[in-house]
């Protein structure tokens, strides 16, 4: 079961956030009324070539990845909210997930090779 939840989180949040952020990108057509933060965003992504629209697409994926192993950690109680004493507990179908869903999640990542990435800056 949390298996199966890991691969939805994962291709609910990552995959089809990923292919609604190209599709945007790709063809949304700049008028006088686009917001000033997309024109900018449009504006910089076709000035890249392909292969640096590529790396942008795999930077945003990343970021989504770290951002869900976060979340899960924060649930989890492996990591901590600034200022915040709460103790979240998560059940799956009325089952107690021991603190572990972000553990099954880089596990899940690990497998379909998606991370780590490793950046040189």
């Amino acid at each position: 079961m949390i298996e199966t939840f890991m691969k939805a989180l994962y291709e609910s949040i990552v995959e089809e956030n990923l292919e609604l952020y190209k599709n945007i990108y790709e063809t949304t057509k700049v008028t006088p009324k686009t917001d000033v933060y997309w024109k900018q965003a449009i504006d910089m992504y076709n000035s890249l070539s392909d292969e640096n629209k590529k790396i942008l697409m795999r930077i945003i994926k990343q970021t989504m990845i770290d951002t869900i192993s976060n979340t899960l950690g924060v649930i989890d109680g492996s990591s901590t909210l600034k200022d915040c004493l709460a103790e979240p507990k998560c059940y799956l179908n009325s089952i107690e997930t021991d603190g572990e869903l972000q553990e099954y999640f880089l596990a899940f990542i690990e497998e379909n090779e998606d991370y780590p990435i490793h950046f040189k800056i």
